[in-house]
């Protein structure tokens, strides 16, 4: 029996992390890794080695995984540029709070020191974008991969990268049985931390107008059942960050709306009346615009309020479900709701008319694309939203109805998630898979199609096609400046669509956006790629 080697205890703490595809690109300094992931493929629970069309995107995979799933993503890269590319993705999961581990090669021990072709320095080129930046070493690469994996799901979750040179991949081991560490959140106990007298339960008893502000944190400790049984308690509307989206229905009688997003200024106006805002597992990175309401805040998160963006008189510490719970033990019993069913209908009323401003008659408007999709997509359907005016437009417009059903970055937030994301999600989650992206984010990772055709995935993957970075000419046009520099170049898509093994087609109206999803869900094994020219008014509007 052959000893252990770093890349054979890697690939098995991946397989017993539940982790089912490893997303990269080739190199080198990674090929022992790579037939180790080829040799493990024998066992069905082994993770597959997808390769991406480049890093950058194969790290953008790993994350859509990790946040369709809730296990860690991970990305593998060669050395030199292949660590340089797939740094964006490291560090939008790190800001997004997915846990990924990031594992790059590196040139032999021997010459690492002083060697110049495609020479990083890993450390300092990944600790500020991570949560730990350390390397794979053979007497130590049982310790330090378990602590990799441990520190990557450790609230608040997000990135770690270990480094391993081109000798040490194929290196043996101690032989030790490989031990996983817990990576899911368990209910524990509670901490409170109070500003002054204040109190829990008199907080509750006192507030007239709660609302509450449930983030992705939220989601990490599956806290939707007592999200809403909070919600229904004490009567009090749920607004939800981007990454947060399906915690709680959005079908049900007391969801608000989405920070941040298209009609924002109806949301921001809902929390600012309110007399106390409960937060569930919300933090910074879930916010676009900056903190400026004066509403009092109970903070309940795995953490401490350590960001202080808001200021908040309460602190509830440690699972999020179990909080919610306490919270709704401590309310009153039998009190009238605190917001009737007539204002959350009219405050739902006065949100669709912000998000929907700026219609354009006889144009297809944004808001438009993204209700026929929903409307034509089946229960279960998973979306995933680029970076840009349509993000905006469709964290808000797409109704979620479960949790990880909607993948949204909000923290790095950087174009060319969306796509990736999607074949992430398609491979990891099989199901229907919808992937909303610009133009010019679509531009970025157009090749990976490639990808979703290789693997039959039938992802629907609508491009809001206007020629420009419209989030880009809006705030030039809101400081005087002229448009510059912000034209996407005119692409064929439907023909770059079927040069790279997907149908195409191209869209102005919606009718025939109707006519092109009408069997875009049923029975596909090749990716549909759908160009909506739309207008950009309703953009124009409210941002």
């Amino acid at each position: 029996m052959t000893s252990p080697t770093i890349a054979s205890l890697l690939a098995t703490y991946l397989r017993l992390a539940g982790v089912t595809h490893v997303f990269g690109y080739p190199g080198e300094s990674i090929v022992a890794l790579i037939e180790e992931l080829r040799i493990e493929t024998s066992r069905t629970d082994s993770p597959e080695f997808i390769p991406a069309v480049r890093e950058a995107s194969a790290a953008f995979m790993a994350e859509g995984a990790a946040m369709r799933t809730g296990l860690p993503g991970a990305v593998v890269s060669t050395l030199g540029p292949g660590s340089t590319a797939v740094l964006n993705g490291v560090a939008s999961a790190q800001l997004d709070r997915v846990p990924l581990l990031a594992v790059s090669g590196q040139v032999d021990s021997r010459r690492e020191q002083y060697w110049t072709h495609q020479g990083v320095d890993h450390d300092r080129l990944f600790a500020p974008v991570t949560k730990l930046a350390a390397r794979l070493e053979p007497p130590s690469a049982d310790v330090v991969t378990r602590k990799a994996l441990r520190t990557a799901v450790a609230e608040r979750p997000g990135a770690v990268h270990l480094t391993v040179t081109h000798d040490a991949f194929g290196s043996p081991v101690p032989d030790t049985e490989p031990v996983l560490p817990p990576l899911a959140v368990s209910a524990g106990t509670l901490e409170v931390y109070a500003s002054g007298s204040g109190d829990v339960p008199g907080a509750l008893r006192s507030s007239r107008r709660p609302v509450i502000l449930a983030g992705a944190g939220a989601i990490r400790c599956g806290a939707s059942e007592a999200l809403a049984g909070l919600a229904e308690r004490i009567g009090a509307p749920v607004v939800v960050g981007a990454m947060a989206k399906g915690v709680i229905s959005e079908e049900h009688p007391y969801f608000a709306g989405v920070v941040d997003m298209a009609g924002h200024q109806a949301v921001w106006s809902l929390l600012s009346s309110a007399d106390l805002i409960i937060t569930a597992g919300f933090d910074s990175a879930e916010l676009i615009t900056p903190w400026k309401i004066r509403t009092p805040v109970l903070h309940v998160d795995t953490t401490p309020n350590t960001d202080q963006v808001y200021p908040a008189f309460l602190e509830v510490v440690g699972d999020i479900g179990a909080a919610l719970s306490w919270l709704a033990s401590s309310a009153p019993e039998g009190s009238a709701p605190r917001w009737s069913a007539s204002e959350m209908d009219s405050h739902r009323s006065s949100l669709r008319s912000a998000w929907e401003a700026g219609y354009a008659a006889g144009r297809l408007n944004p808001s438009e694309v993204v209700s026929v999709v929903r409307a034509a997509a089946p229960p279960g359907t998973v979306a995933t939203a680029d970076v840009g005016s349509h993000k905006i437009m469709t964290g808000q417009a797409w109704t979620a109805l479960a949790p990880r059903e909607t993948l949204i970055t909000n923290g790095l937030s950087s174009m060319g998630f969306g796509l990736p994301a999607a074949i992430g999600a398609a491979v990891s989650s099989p199901g229907p898979v919808v992937s909303f992206t610009g133009d010019g984010g679509f531009a970025m990772t157009a090749s990976e199609l490639a990808v979703a055709a290789r693997y039959s995935l039938p992802l629907v993957v609508v491009v809001f096609s206007d020629g420009g970075l419209n989030r880009i000419e809006l705030h030039q046009a809101s400081v005087g400046y002229p448009l510059a520099a912000t034209s996407v170049d005119p692409v064929d898509v439907p023909l770059l669509a079927e040069s790279l093994g997907c149908d195409g087609i191209r869209v102005e109206s919606v009718s025939a956006l109707e006519k092109a999803l009408s069997s875009a869900f049923v029975s596909r094994s090749r990716p549909l790629v759908i160009e909506a020219r739309v207008d950009t008014s309703q953009y124009s509007a409210q941002f």
